[in-house]
């Protein structure tokens, strides 16, 4: 039998598939889209035309019965790429046998949880009734952004209700940890290949820590002593200080390990991040927008965006502090230590330890008050243990 030929299409440039306004493209930030029929999309844009900056703002929600998203081509939630680089879509016209291309745009759909904190009063149903009708325009008034905003949270919340929307981000927080945890590679055969440092920090972002880590690079034994007086240092910052090595290039790499670490700690206790920066001056750049992509969601407050660390964020971040622990600590890390200084229950942070699939064992380490306390250590071993999911977990639970 012949093999089947292939028919070649001709490529045929199209430009925008609408006037002024390029192709959609999205991407969702905490997982893979499984059954995209169930997904509905709208696009909001702003209809002031003759302001340079405003004219091309955008806005995409989508919904589903038990979540929403949304995602914004400005601000800090906007994907650098669009700007580095141009997308396209093409569409095979069988007829005339042309790809037609398009200009595309690249949205991070991130999801939207409700902040407690948060008081928004949603319309009757007449005048939801009517901005539902409104909204197959696809545009929003020029008065302000801030306002298509709100308008749009409105819209996304009234459907199912404020509380509704916040039991299902709890019932997502309490699903599944594996979702919020960094790639495994069960198969690796070297322990610093089981959780690669590259999936923690990326080169250029491991760069960028090597003049805010300088001062811990530099550290006396006095200034030690003086963090732990002061605790101006979460304990295992402070122990692990003490330990590095004289070498300067792994007393760099180590510097730098923990100087994240440390921000990771300081960033996750907080709750809103209200400002630009989240954590002040002296975070690098590339830093603060990592901190702000991978470990927040976006949630809205009188009119205006805001990064939001949920409680699935806390988890992971959680775990991602629990990993570079283990490649600072030659991965065996004191849970307890490190449960205490993220202020966490030892149940929870043993949950997460064993959904990274480390062994848990317990130690005797000496005490502030001099004496002796029982504490978990994690450690990760080859090969690893099985993986348990959350409903292994409880069915353990329920036969004890």
């Amino acid at each position: 039998m012949a093999a089947e030929t292939l028919q070649a299409a001709r490529w045929q440039y199209c430009g925008e598939p609408d006037e002024s306004q390029k192709a959609v493209l999205v991407q969702f930030s905490n997982g893979k889209l499984q059954n995209p029929g169930n997904m509905r999309f709208t696009l909001y844009k702003n209809k002031d035309s003759t302001n340079p900056r405003k004219k091309n703002h955008r806005i995409v929600a989508a919904e589903t019965d038990r979540l929403s998203y949304v995602g914004n081509n400005f601000g800090t939630g906007a994907l650098k790429c669009n700007t580095l680089c141009r997308h396209f879509v093409g569409v095979l016209n069988k007829t005339s046998g042309q790809m037609e291309v398009y200009d595309a745009e690249l949205f991070n759909m991130q999801p939207l949880f409700s902040d407690e904190s948060i008081d928004i009063e949603l319309p009757s149903q007449s005048q939801a009734k009517t901005y539902r009708e409104k909204r197959r325009m696809n545009k929003v008034g020029n008065e302000s952004l801030n306002l298509a905003v709100t308008k749009a949270a409105e819209n996304i919340i009234d459907t199912k209700g404020v509380t509704a929307l916040v039991n299902d981000a709890i019932h997502d927080d309490l699903q599944d940890d594996s979702l919020y945890l960094p790639p495994c590679y069960a198969d690796a055969a070297k322990l610093e290949d089981v959780y690669k440092f590259e999936d923690l920090l990326s080169p250029v972002e491991y760069e960028a820590l090597k003049n805010p880590s300088e001062a811990f690079r530099n550290v006396t034994s006095e200034e030690i002593l003086n963090m732990i007086k002061e605790n101006s240092h979460c304990s295992f910052v402070t122990k692990a200080l003490k330990s590095l090595p004289s070498d300067v290039e792994s007393r760099d790499h180590q510097a730098r390990c923990i100087w994240f670490l440390d921000t990771l700690i300081r960033f996750r206790a907080q709750k809103v991040i209200k400002r630009k920066s989240a954590l002040g001056p002296g975070i690098p750049h590339i830093i603060n927008m990592k901190l702000l992509k991978h470990f927040t969601c976006l949630t809205y407050n009188n009119g205006s965006l805001r990064n939001l660390i949920s409680d699935s964020m806390k988890a992971k971040i959680t775990a991602y502090a629990i990993i570079l622990a283990l490649h600072i600590s030659n991965f065996q890390v004191d849970l307890t230590m490190l449960q205490r200084d993220l202020k966490l229950s030892e149940k929870r942070i043993i949950e997460i330890a064993k959904a990274l699939r480390l062994k848990i064992s317990k130690i005797r380490v000496s005490a502030a008050d001099g004496g002796d306390e029982d504490h978990r250590l994690g450690t990760l071993s080859i090969p690893l243990p099985p993986a348990q999911t959350s409903e292994h977990q409880s069915k353990r639970r329920r036969v004890k």
